[in-house]
């Protein structure tokens, strides 16, 4: 390929009848042009680097010194090995091996001075023309550095999703066919209960009393799999703009007995703003009925649940706080995994469903919970009347 003579090109050609002041404006201008091809380079957001056979590194533009922790020190005298462990032993290296004149590309990962993924590529720098004489370019090659690792955890927690995926349409599956057999559990143990009901004596109070246990378990059972499946299978929101008061006073109701018998207060602290979004007003009841249950069922007689809300520029959240047994910070992270629980009774789906719900709805679930101190779950729900939001950088 034939190069473009530039005047830069054609002053060099004639160096040695240059004069002291025409060198000394060459040197300059040398300098400056220098100065230029550096400072772009630093603008690249790629990692530039040129090493020889050897792989000691001769120029690191700013992106690769980030990337591989190279000080200005170690120009010109550090080895590229040294810097990315065991890339030589990827190539088939041997200690004092000199580098192949091919283009060669490996994906590794580095450690230091941050934890990342990287996309490298070594071509040889083409030696034609001129430039076989100069000794400064003979046996170069330029290394190029990409950082994948936002890729590559894209790819890992894609694959991660579609193995839950997997496993939840698996796990769906069987739930649904639980129900069969269930049924028929059930349509026979009203056949015994009928004829348990002609039958007298102590025996057959006991196999009253086991026939009840069997139903109580069956219900159990029922229980467990509506809750799998509404979590796994969710239906797709009815939004409305709602005023989340009256959903919550819907179910803080048809708690009251409860929360009587258990002795159990409720404090509501409304402000003078009403918390209005746009909710499906069935499914914030569901998520409001896990939350309080989870509060109630941590909390000994004497305690208190407090409901509040606030408001920012762009969201409307409601704080449940307990004064319960609260939660080990080493549970903490397991919360939302399906059927983690600590109670006996618990099925571990409800707060999985209510973070499901809050996700539907373009709001998310916030837990802070401190030992026998208590819980605050906040749900944070995006401001009906925002127009716009900031995207992350």
């Amino acid at each position: 390929m034939l190069k473009k003579e530039s005047s830069l090109d054609r002053v060099l050609g004639r160096i040695d009848t240059l004069d002291t002041i025409n060198l000394t404006n060459l040197a300059q201008r040398l300098a400056r042009e220098r100065a230029l091809l550096e400072t772009i380079f630093d603008t690249a957001l790629e990692g530039i680097m040129v090493v020889d056979g050897q792989g000691i590194v001769h120029f690191a533009n700013a992106a690769s010194r980030k990337m591989a922790g190279i000080k200005e020190k170690d120009i010109g005298v550090v080895p590229l090995w040294r810097l990315v462990p065991g890339l030589r032993d990827s190539l088939g290296l041997s200690e004092g091996q000199p580098l192949e004149s091919s283009v060669t590309s490996r994906e590794l990962e580095l450690t230091y001075p941050e934890k990342r993924y990287v996309r490298l590529y070594i071509l040889p720098i083409e030696e034609e023309g001129d430039l076989q004489e100069l000794e400064s370019i003979r046996d170069r090659f330029v290394v190029i550095i990409s950082d994948i690792t936002r890729e590559k955890l894209t790819n890992e927690e894609q694959i991660e999703s579609e193995k839950v995926s997997s496993i939840l349409l698996l796990a769906a599956g069987v739930a649904h066919e639980l129900g069969n057999p269930l049924n028929s559990i059930t349509i026979h143990l009203q056949l015994l209960e009928r004829r348990l009901k002609k039958m007298k004596g102590k025996e057959a109070a006991k196999l009253q009393d086991s026939v009840e246990i069997c139903r109580s378990e069956v219900d159990r059972l029922d229980g467990i799999i509506d809750n799998f499946l509404e979590a796994i299978r969710p239906r797709e929101p009815d939004v409305q703009v709602i005023d989340l008061n009256e959903p919550l006073s819907d179910v803080l109701q048809f708690y009251a007995n409860e929360l009587s018998d258990r002795e159990i207060s409720v404090e509501v602290e409304v402000g003078s703003e009403p918390p209005v979004v746009a909710a499906d007003r069935n499914q914030m009841k569901q998520a409001f009925f896990n939350v309080i249950k989870n509060a109630v069922e941590a909390m000994e007689p004497g305690g208190v649940l407090t409901v509040k809300n606030r408001f920012d520029d762009e969201s409307v959240y409601l704080e449940f706080s307990d004064s319960g047994s609260g939660i080990g910070q080493e549970e903490l992270p397991r919360v939302f995994e399906p059927f983690h629980t600590s109670k006996k009774t618990g099925t571990g789906l409800g707060l999985m469903i209510v973070q499901r719900i809050m996700r539907d709805h373009g709001g998310q679930i916030g837990i802070d919970s401190k030992e026998k101190v208590g819980t605050v779950v906040t749900l944070e729900f995006p401001k009906h009347s925002k127009k716009f939001r900031m995207l992350e950088s």
